[in-house]
């Protein structure tokens, strides 16, 4: 009886716009998204970083993916996908009633007129409530903001980056949604950016920059030698972003139509060709393979499709993986390391290389190799179509430069203006004393409580003449498991 009411079409939760197909698609994409970001990211950051950074670096992450859930809600959303307030900006609004939720989804900009005024492209409506496309559009802001945190990862103080997280989402994040996606300036212009090569990628890269900047460096000895914790944990951080990627691009047509098929393959194929590629460079310049260097490639592959993952053909998808498991490489390996001002900047992760040289290559390329055909089953301009492919094709890739320049300058003002208003009130970096001992001083907790790790050194305790006082530390200090030796 309960299977036959779920299907009854007279339900009110069964009305006749609703596609039970899309819906569910929609609801299994957000899910792998945000499983892209926790636990993917936060295991691949906690896992990366050096042992007494892990569960601060992994705390960033989880931290980022909560709190940007409560702003998204509250004001973010609209802001990015709401009623126009300025070409580049939607009207903030709380995305919570179920008078709003529970209608059918859509873009209240996102109709396309030609330049007689005549309609040329209907508002997006996808078959399913606004639930279902405020959960899936969640998870690309919330994994922006914990992509820009590989950035200052192991020097950041934790108070300044729970406030930055809201300001950036606010004041960066929804522009370049709104401008690109939501119905904004470029949206309009016909510029490409499939599923956030620029709103996301593009955007955390040129951030992170920009941030790593104004926090300053890690410590000395941290820049110098900042081996992995766990490079096995690590590889299972990276599986769960790869797969979640799926998601990523397969649910940007906002439908589980072809276009989404085309964009689940392309996303694999550039992937896998970006990865072998990067290890190739990595035999060829160091003489041996590298598992780190392998997840790079793999990532600035994902990176790469992204603007273009359904509107490119496959072979159009193995050369931007070769390009991307190259120049992204060449930048980090070579160029970073003999260009003195990025080696003024330290940027923990390289997400600068990894996110916003793979983003602008990826959206550069798509305005290249955006294929006709494709482009008319998901685009809101008709005939938009890659440079390659004559016609029109030169005019689009100059709209992917200027757009990505739009995205850059934006978010190197913005990013600076939101640090230096957090500076006056809290400081950027962390004191040097929590520098030197990492976890154990910042949060009080550390990720492997093997006895005396990362603890600070107490000459009271440590070196007390009497046995049963040390006895009694080792058993009431250590956090987590104590062994005893």
């Amino acid at each position: 009886m309960a299977h036959a009411l779920a299907y009854a079409e007279a339900l009110p939760a069964v009305p006749a716009w609703l596609n039970k197909g899309d819906n569910a698609w929609q609801m299994i994409a957000a899910t792998l998204v945000g499983i892209q970001s926790m636990p993917g990211l936060v295991i691949l950051y906690g896992s990366i970083v050096k042992k007494k950074w892990a569960v601060n670096s992994a705390f960033m992450a989880l931290y980022a993916f909560a709190a940007v859930l409560i702003s998204w809600v509250l004001l973010c959303y609209r802001m990015a996908f709401g009623d126009k307030l300025l070409p580049f900006w939607g009207k903030g609004a709380p995305a919570l009633s179920q008078k709003y939720l529970i209608n059918q989804a859509k873009l209240p900009e996102s109709e396309h007129f030609y330049s007689n005024g005549t309609l040329e492209t209907p508002t997006s409506e996808p078959f399913y409530p606004m639930a279902s496309l405020v959960s899936y559009q969640f998870g690309f802001a919330a994994i922006t903001l914990i992509l820009l945190a590989g950035s200052v990862l192991g020097r950041m103080n934790i108070k300044a980056w729970m406030a930055f997280v809201p300001l950036w989402l606010t004041f960066s994040y929804t522009v370049g949604a709104f401008s690109l996606w939501g119905g904004g300036f470029l949206y309009h212009w016909g510029v490409i950016d499939f599923s956030g090569g620029y709103v996301i990628h593009l955007s955390s890269g040129t951030a992170g920059l920009v941030a790593a900047y104004w926090v300053g460096p890690r410590l000395k000895v941290d820049r110098e030698r900042f081996p992995p914790n766990n490079v096995l944990l690590m590889l299972a951080g990276a599986g769960l972003l790869w797969m979640g990627w799926s998601g990523f691009n397969g649910g940007a047509p906002y439908a589980a139509n072809i276009a989404s098929s085309m964009a689940v393959l392309n996303t694999n194929i550039c992937a896998a060709t970006s990865l072998l590629m990067w290890t190739c460079m990595d035999v060829a310049y160091f003489g041996k393979p590298s598992v780190i260097g392998a997840v790079q490639g793999m990532i600035t592959g994902l990176v790469c499709i992204t603007p273009g993952a359904g509107v490119v053909q496959g072979w159009a998808a193995m050369v931007m993986g070769i390009l991307s498991g190259s120049i992204p490489w060449f930048t980090m390996m070579v160029l970073h390391k003999n260009w003195s001002l990025l080696q003024k900047v330290d940027d923990t992760l390289g997400a600068f290389h990894t996110h916003a040289v793979a983003g602008f290559l990826g959206g550069a390329l798509t305005g290249l190799f955006a294929e006709p055909t494709l482009c008319n089953l998901v685009l809101p301009v008709t005939h938009s179509r890659g440079a390659f492919y004559g016609g029109n094709g030169g005019m689009q890739f100059l709209k992917q430069l200027v757009a990505a320049l739009f995205v850059i300058g934006w978010n190197l003002v913005s990013t600076t203006v939101i640090l230096l208003v957090i500076r006056v009130f809290i400081p950027l970096r962390m004191p040097e004393e929590q520098l030197i001992i990492g976890d154990d001083a910042i949060h009080g907790e550390e990720a492997y409580a093997l006895w005396g790790d990362g603890e600070k050194y107490d000459a009271t305790l440590h070196a007390s003449p009497d046995p049963l006082a040390r006895n009694a530390h080792a058993v009431n200090g250590a956090r987590g498991i104590t062994v005893e030796l």
